[in-house]
């Protein structure tokens, strides 16, 4: 089972999660058919959005993360909501690249140079926006800046994606460490030493370390308090009605030309991948309905 935890340590002037997130990984795999070094690329986003996606507090409160790159894969789209669940996609998911000279995955290389952009939906009036230029494109440390400068909470990021030989995923998690405001410098001089001897994301899963196993060895000499544990998927909440409503947006002239083949359409959903076939009485129906809302 996929899931995250939430924790304090250091008398709550640290703030932990960490997750094992193999499952959502390997769904979204399946959904976007992606190579390895997209698996993981793409991976690595989900893990980190749907973490993102738990500090969130209120119940509608979106979060949506996006890389726009100039590499061959193009960039990123993740959205996580505060439940838990998180969806998303890679621009170009069949993209194959050598490996680096250690023999890993080179997401950097897959994605180039580029932004990330996060945009926090918190059902106000403007969504919050921030982007930074990526410092690595190796995300985890992206994800570090971005906390450091666009929110000004120093953080540490893992994490870390194994693709197994027949491309599926073999493991997949990873960690968010924040200080909180007033955290006392021996506690940061000490975290900071801690985090420099930890080995990898994907070493500590290979292990056999659960989410709370990598907090324990992280954050455990500062008194590690785990507050909450929940579950977490890959999940989206498109619909056929959703993507008519989208249909009835296009041009009248677009749907009268559709019609006109007599053949039925179908239409995916990017971030998960699934189709929708409208045939002809479909795009009749909203071609009326398109009709009717521009009286």
């Amino acid at each position: 089972m996929d899931y995250m935890i939430r924790a304090t340590a250091g008398d709550d002037s640290i703030r932990a999660f960490a997750a094992t997130t193999r499952r959502m990984v390997e769904d979204a795999r399946l959904a976007h058919d992606t190579t390895p070094v997209c698996t993981a690329a793409l991976g690595r986003l989900l893990t980190g959005g749907v973490m993102f996606g738990s500090m969130l507090k209120e119940d509608r409160a979106l979060v949506t993360l996006q890389i726009r790159s100039d590499g061959p894969a193009g960039g990123i789209t993740v959205t996580a909501d505060s439940h838990f669940h998180a969806k998303g996609y890679i621009n170009n998911p069949h993209v194959q690249i050598p490996l680096k000279s250690n023999g890993k995955l080179d997401v950097a290389g897959a994605l180039g140079k580029g932004t990330l952009t996060v945009i926090r939906d918190i059902g106000l009036k403007e969504p919050y926006v921030g982007t930074i230029d990526m410092p690595s494109s190796e995300i985890a440390e992206d994800l570090t800046y971005y906390f450091a400068e666009s929110e000004q909470v120093p953080s540490s990021v893992g994490l870390g994606v194994l693709v197994d030989r027949d491309w599926s995923v073999k493991q997949a998690g990873g960690f968010i460490l924040q200080l909180m405001p007033g955290a006392p410098d021996e506690v940061i001089d000490k975290l900071e030493e801690r985090l420099q001897k930890v080995s990898s994301v994907t070493s500590m899963l290979e292990a056999g370390m659960l989410p709370e196993d990598i907090l324990n060895e992280l954050v455990g000499d500062f008194g590690l308090r785990i507050t909450e544990k929940h579950e977490v998927s890959f999940a989206c909440s498109c619909s056929k009605e959703r993507i008519e409503r989208a249909l009835i947006s296009i041009g009248p002239d677009d749907i009268r030309e559709i019609i006109s083949d007599g053949k039925p359409i179908e239409v995916g959903c990017q971030f998960c991948g699934k189709q929708y076939r409208f045939d002809v009485n479909d795009l009749e129906r909203i071609l009326s309905a398109q009709s009717k809302s521009r009286r």
